[in-house]
């Protein structure tokens, strides 16, 4: 089993609160049933709008400032057999019923 990470990416962001929670509901049944199988290892977090871009250790601007497709909402941690597993677990991610997508990394195992 490896680590793979998911980042989450655009998606529509708007809509009547019913509409909203009826997405976190989706969320929250997805992230359980990961869990639930095993395959989660850290949930993640959304991340707000904004923050800081740091360059070169001193050249601090606001930022990030990306197409909103681009833009990464939050993350999460899973533990899977491979690539193509991790991949399509994602699957069931309710980012994909509001346009985003789910980008899905190996994470490097760094001993030290």
């Amino acid at each position: 089993m490896s680590d793979y990470l998911y980042l989450y990416r655009g998606g529509n962001r708007t809509g009547s609160p019913e509409d909203m929670q009826q997405v976190m509901q989706r969320w929250i049944a997805w992230i359980q049933d990961l869990q639930a199988k095993g395959f989660l290892k850290n949930a993640g977090e959304p991340l707000e709008d904004g923050g800081k871009v740091v360059r070169n250790r001193t050249t601090v601007t606001d930022g990030p400032y990306v197409e909103s497709k681009d833009i990464v909402g939050g993350f999460s941690i899973i533990t899977a057999e491979s690539l193509d597993q991790a991949a399509e677990l994602s699957s069931g991610c309710p980012i994909f019923d509001v346009g985003g997508i789910v980008e899905v990394r190996p994470v490097l195992e760094f001993n030290l």
